[in-house]
């Protein structure tokens, strides 16, 4: 209760309170996350089990009752009668779970190479900064394909869709850790100077514990800013790759994979199965990305 009140009284609340942008992204990022945690609660229906579809309700218009059923979808349906609404929440799902491990993963990984490469420096710094250059110099997008290629062709053909979303997750988080070395690399390099390494050094502390304990609890402010934006990127390379098809399976589809499916009824008049998806989609990115833009600025002391 006493870490709560210190955050209610800090100035970084403050200033989220002042920021109407910051709270209405905020609202509207927690809504769509509790919205994919208790969609088997929210959603009318399991779109993803056979047993509960009824293809007479297929291509239903959203509001409206089925011509031969009766019955009404807020958001419609699509051509094998599942409610657009419940796949919606459900793809939420997956979505957001490809973009949290893709961005701790990169994170995770960035954040331990950076810290080697600064604290130890020389041909270890060198090599990992040279491999950081180089691919920065193929868009995230490629790398990711490139990388989701190659992990899916030596998996067993029978492994494919179960292992999908991991790899999808390790494509996503293997084109994203670039950024968070470098920001680390460059804060390690400030801090293993300062008195206080020089000290844990004298007294015989390891790198390792030095690396972990000292330098890397100063270096999370940036850190954190670049995961919150980098998880609006992940949210839309995992949309980006499902509809290209290559990232989550028809069995668990994501946001993405939805946006494909409706891509082809949306020139016979079905726009609702494309509509209500991308809006999601737009509305997720967008939110996740203002509040990591406010808390950029938020942790800048010199925009204080």
């Amino acid at each position: 209760m006493e870490a709560v009140s210190n955050f209610l009284a800090s100035d970084l609340f403050y200033r989220f309170r002042k920021s109407p942008v910051a709270v209405l992204a905020f609202i509207v990022t927690a809504v769509l996350v509790l919205s994919a945690l208790f969609a088997p609660l929210i959603a009318p229906q399991n779109p993803f089990d056979p047993g509960s579809l009824n293809l007479m309700n297929g291509f239903s218009l959203p509001g409206e009752p089925n011509q031969f059923t009766g019955e009404i979808f807020m958001f419609g349906t699509d051509d094998q009668g599942r409610d657009v609404f419940s796949t919606i929440l459900y793809g939420l799902r997956i979505s957001l779970f490809v973009g949290f491990s893709a961005v701790i993963f990169a994170m995770v990984l960035g954040s331990v190479l950076g810290l080697i490469a600064g604290y130890t420096g020389g041909r270890t710094d060198t090599i990992i900064m040279r491999i950081a250059d180089i691919q920065l110099t193929f868009p995230a997008i490629l790398v990711a394909l490139l990388i989701f290629g190659i992990a899916k062709g030596i998996t067993p053909p029978s492994y494919r869709d179960e292992v999908a979303i991991w790899v999808l997750i390790l494509a996503i988080g293997l084109s994203d850790w670039v950024q968070f070395a470098r920001v680390v690399r460059g804060a390690t390099l400030v801090e293993r100077n300062k008195e206080y390494v020089q000290a844990a050094k004298l007294i015989g502390r390891k790198p390792m514990a030095i690396m972990l304990k000292h330098i890397l609890p100063n270096t999370l402010g940036p850190v954190l800013v670049i995961a919150t934006i980098s998880l609006a990127l992940a949210i839309i390379a995992e949309a980006t790759l499902s509809f290209l098809g290559v990232g989550a399976p028809p069995t668990q589809p994501s946001l993405g994979t939805l946006i494909r499916i409706g891509q082809g009824f949306l020139f016979s008049g079905e726009y609702w199965i494309l509509l209500y998806p991308a809006l999601t989609l737009l509305a997720l990115a967008l939110s996740v990305n203002l509040l990591g833009d406010w808390l950029r600025d938020a942790l800048n002391p010199k925009l204080k």
